[in-house]
């Protein structure tokens, strides 16, 4: 699919997102099969959307809705129809494109797009400043504060307000619940795991299967899921330059850091296996991850290819 089908992958994203509403009146079914009908390149597109519609069954249909007409700056409204059509132009990462969209996001209180940050004080004047595609549901009453970490990363610093210090801090994710000890903290959620990262004070960590816990103090980190608990080891060098805006990296393989500024640009970011061992060192703005990629074509013998912009292949040189 090339670049000047842009505005054909938009439309597409469009209907397959009407598609899956609730209210999909047979008026927008003819205006569908009109639009189908236009040329042979709808009619392959839309049969693109249906491969993907159908790994998308398990989504409640209406999401679709949600998609359209829930408030959302406009820039994150166009990344959800991006990956949407994305994955029409390319029907094997459909499975990709699926995790891409923030489907249990949606209804999250606070969230960010991809490549997007933000800072939020919480009514207890607790500061959280989230990452990249960064999801939150947050509850403060007489019984605790507590934030629900739905997807990404955070960075926590609690507040010891006179009017809130009887009520304890929680953030919990599926592996379980992290309970701060007048701290600031760092949790990350991965696939079947969440990494915690303490900066400073204390943490205390309660896996959701087993109910075992451990305390985590400042300069530790520690890796756990529902039913156990990695070691607690050092935390990582500089695990809040991303709130900084800059990815830190220091004798780190390619692979790994081509993995990780993936995490902040849309699309497929791929790693040759031939230059997977190159090694990477430095700080990096993230507000240019174009630039960061022509810096590692200047200083290691790698290449940087783009089948389209959102499809970046690094390779030997």
């Amino acid at each position: 699919m090339q670049a000047t089908d842009t505005n054909l992958l938009d439309e597409a994203a469009h209907w397959l997102a009407r598609a899956h509403a609730s209210d999909f009146s047979e008026d927008e079914q003819r205006e569908l099969a009109r639009w189908r009908n236009r040329s042979a390149q709808h009619e392959h597109v839309w049969q693109r959307a249906e491969q993907l519609r159908g790994q998308l069954n398990s989504v409640p249909r209406v999401i679709g809705k949600a998609v359209l007409e829930r408030p959302r700056p406009a820039r994150s409204r166009r990344q959800v129809l991006r990956a949407v059509a994305w994955a029409l132009a390319t029907p094997s990462l459909g499975w990709f494109a699926y995790r891409q969209l923030p489907w249990q996001s949606w209804t999250a209180d606070y969230r960010t797009a991809k490549g997007e940050f933000r800072t939020v004080t919480l009514a207890d004047g607790s500061l959280v400043r989230l990452n990249t595609a960064t999801a939150l549901k947050v509850r403060i009453d007489h019984e605790a504060r507590r934030i629900r970490q739905l997807a990404g990363e955070t960075l926590i610093e609690t507040s010891h307000a006179a009017a809130y210090a009887a009520l304890p801090f929680i953030v919990e994710t599926d592996d379980g619940q992290m309970q701060a000890l007048g701290t600031r903290f760092i949790v990350r959620k991965f696939d079947g795991s969440t990494l915690l990262t303490v900066l400073e004070g204390a943490v205390k960590v309660t896996t959701a299967g087993s109910g075992g816990s451990a305390v985590i103090r400042a300069g530790e980190q520690m890796r756990f899921n529902g039913h156990d608990r990695e070691p607690v080891i050092p935390a990582a060098p500089q695990a809040d330059a991303w709130a900084r805006g800059i990815l830190y990296a220091e004798n780190m393989r390619l692979q790994d850091f081509l993995a990780e500024l993936g995490r902040y640009r849309e699309g497929i970011l791929h790693c040759d296996p031939g230059v997977a061992d190159q090694r990477v060192s430095g700080t990096y703005q993230l507000r240019d991850t174009d630039r960061i990629l022509a810096l590692l074509a200047q200083t290691l013998p790698v290449q940087v290819s783009r089948r389209t912009r959102y499809w970046v292949t690094v390779a030997p040189r």
